[in-house]
């Protein structure tokens, strides 16, 4: 039987250090360096995983613009073999007929109007019909107009013709555009009251904001494509924006003339 006394004496005696107590003992100090590297290590890990974090937003966002810049620039030059083809063929500016084709559809050949226009250009059936008889095409149809190099010949042609009609003018593809734009009765009646047509007052006499912001847009384009080839992102980005803005305009207007012819 254990008495009292040598239970106590049990209880208050620390048992021996183990072996490997023995073999590494304990140092205050050096605990305290090994949690501070501890401490530093995690902090290193954690920014390790946040840099990443905080990066691969604006990366994806430079390599999706990369990409989309890439895929808009071979939107842009697709169909510059018709485009050079039509430029030769009716003596009309290569840059002029590929700034028309982006401001009217965007290089979507499938573009349908709210007025029967079709295609690249946006050509109407009479005007494409007259560029048919000209060219002595036999068996024409309106569903031509959406074949790309079909589009482009029809609507250079109706081009260079408006473009032929003001041969006093300064600057004759302004009146062309307006007049491709808008129609030559008003055309006509915007340079009416001119004495000499000189384009810069002829924009000023322009009373549809979607015809008058159309050249500009367009003139604008094409001086684009002549000093930077390499077009930048933010410049396609902010055509491509700007484009679907007046388009859409343009659409309204449509819409409501009709409205008011009903």
């Amino acid at each position: 039987m254990v008495s009292a006394f040598d239970a106590m004496e049990k209880t208050s005696c620390p048992a021996p250090p183990s072996a490997q107590a023995r073999r590494y003992p304990y140092r205050p100090r050096l605990a305290v360096r090994r949690k501070v590297t501890h401490l530093a290590v995690m902090r290193r890990i954690r920014s390790w995983l946040v840099y990443p974090l905080v990066l691969l937003p604006p990366l994806a966002l430079l390599a999706a613009a990369w990409w989309w810049g890439q895929e808009e620039k071979a939107r842009d030059e697709r169909f510059d073999r018709f485009i050079t083809e039509a430029s030769r063929r009716y003596q009309i500016d290569a840059l002029l007929i590929r700034a028309v084709v982006w401001r009217e559809s965007d290089f979507d050949p499938s573009a349908l109007g709210l007025a029967g226009e079709r295609g690249l250009m946006q050509v109407r059936e009479p005007a494409a019909q007259e560029w048919a008889d000209a060219e002595r095409i036999e068996n024409f149809r309106p569903t031509d107009l959406l074949d790309p190099r079909t589009n482009i010949l029809a609507g250079s042609w109706y081009l260079a013709r408006a473009i032929s009609r003001w041969p006093d003018a300064d600057r004759a593809e302004v009146f062309g555009l307006a007049e491709y734009n808008a129609g030559r009765t008003h055309a006509r009646r915007w340079a009416r009251d001119l004495p000499q047509p000189v384009a810069a007052a002829f924009i000023e006499q322009i009373d549809f904001p979607t015809t008058k912001q159309y050249i500009l847009d367009i003139l604008d384009r094409r001086e684009l494509y002549r000093t930077e080839p390499e077009l930048p992102v933010y410049r396609l980005l902010w055509g491509k924006v700007t484009g679907y803005w007046w388009r859409w305009q343009e659409r309204r207007q449509i819409q409501r003339i009709k409205e008011a012819q009903d």
